[in-house]
């Protein structure tokens, strides 16, 4: 590692394609989006983090940006990630929202043997499917979202028997149906799905599903949709009534909750702890107040994504550095990532799968109730990160399939 870190983001988070500058930090403020990445970065190299991270920077030492677009696809995103470590030389690289991106980038970094961490995307398969060195993920993955909404879904619609979708056609969305799906009805066998409606990435215009689903009748409607397919979607479903007639699960909701009028009964969920689910700690508080106080609105589950990633390395550098200045190898750096815990925001992240390279989280949900024109969400529930999420080994629609049993009926 160089003595001055210089890490990637490729933020993204209301939409999945923002305009991050390529250009040094010094010399171009990023866009707005890389909100959470700036008030980290800049909150570490001048030491206002609480502990246990008041040390400056990352091992003393301070942290370089460099934005990069996450928009184009995974071809250009691949092209984008070697010109960063072949001709920009960063140490580390945090970074991606799209999970074909994830999939994409992550073999690259084990060719070229460059730290990488995985912020927010969700897609199962990076660890399920192969084996990484240099490769981590500080968040969990989409089986924790699926899993937990099933679950949610049989306490607050017990009776419910018929269950539609609308997912994005790329991994996130089918990844996120399919254990969805195979979660409801491993927990509730007579369960009918009604329809499935896979629209394109950034479709933007959802007549045509929403005509679907309005007829099937479906008594739960699941959707992993994010950042302006959502707001698309909630915008074009609402004066049709579709949230009238269903009960909707988003997902990552969350994330949009002080845009969009969802409406109430709606469910939630914000990728784990994250947001107005997060733990009251002093990292949660001092994340709240940095983050309102610079744009006045509070942090959602994207920022907290990224803080878990700056964290997460900073916690697995200083470690390996122990209580000298040297600065550690990648290697050493790689050792005390894995297998790790560290403190954040959301609480405690423990990197318990992916031979320790994957992070775990508990996963959390709640139902919007309107106050005052304000979204406020009601009767929440958190569901631990053990039962939400494979053991170590085995792949999450093997675990679906075999662990998950009936839940009661209602009597």
């Amino acid at each position: 590692m160089r003595s001055s870190t210089r890490c990637l983001s490729t933020l993204t988070f209301a939409a999945l394609a923002v305009l991050c500058l390529a250009a040094p930090a010094a010399a171009q403020a990023p866009a707005a989006e890389a909100k959470p990445f700036k008030i980290g970065a800049e909150a570490l190299n001048g030491g206002k983090v609480p502990a246990p991270y008041a040390k400056k920077g990352i091992g003393g030492r301070p942290i370089e940006l460099v934005f990069i677009d996450e928009a184009g696809g995974p071809t250009k995103q691949v092209s984008e990630y070697r010109d960063l470590v072949s001709r920009q030389n960063v140490d580390a690289v945090i970074g991606y929202v799209s999970s074909g991106d994830c999939l994409a980038v992550a073999p690259v970094g084990e060719e070229l043997k460059k730290l990488t961490i995985l912020f927010d995307c969700g897609t199962p398969r990076i660890f399920e499917d192969a084996s990484y060195r240099y490769v981590f993920r500080t968040d969990a993955h989409a089986t924790m979202d699926s899993v937990g909404a099933a679950y949610y879904v049989t306490e607050v619609k017990p009776k419910a028997t018929r269950i539609g979708g609308i997912n994005q056609n790329y991994a996130w969305g089918q990844d996120s149906w399919n254990d969805f799906e195979a979660a409801m009805k491993a927990l509730k066998p007579g369960v009918k799905i009604t329809t499935s409606q896979m629209p394109k990435f950034l479709a933007g215009q959802y007549g045509a599903e929403i005509s679907a689903l309005l007829t099937s009748n479906s008594e739960v409607i699941h959707s992993s949709f994010y950042g302006g397919d959502l707001e698309a979607f909630v915008l074009q479903a609402g004066p049709r009534g579709l949230f009238k007639k269903t009960t909707v699960v988003f997902t990552p909701g969350e994330s949009s909750m002080y845009k969009l009028p969802y409406a109430d009964g709606t469910i939630l969920g914000g990728r784990g702890p994250h947001g107005v689910f997060a733990p009251d700690n002093a990292l949660n508080r001092w994340l709240r107040a940095a983050y309102t106080d610079r744009y006045q609105i509070p942090p959602v589950y994207p920022a907290y994504h990224m803080s878990q990633a700056l964290l997460g390395l900073k916690a697995a550098y200083e470690k390996a550095q122990g209580a000298t200045d040297a600065a550690p190898s990648t290697e050493q750096v790689i050792a005390a990532f894995e297998n790790s815990t560290f403190e954040t925001p959301s609480g405690t992240i423990k990197m318990a799968l992916g031979k320790g390279h994957q992070a775990i989280e508990e996963m959390v949900y709640g139902q919007v109730k309107n106050v005052a024109g304000k979204v406020t969400l009601v009767n929440v529930k958190r569901y631990p990160a053990e039962k939400v999420n494979p053991p170590e080994g085995v792949k999450s629609s093997d675990w679906i399939k075999t662990a998950l049993k009936p839940v009661s009926a209602p009597k």
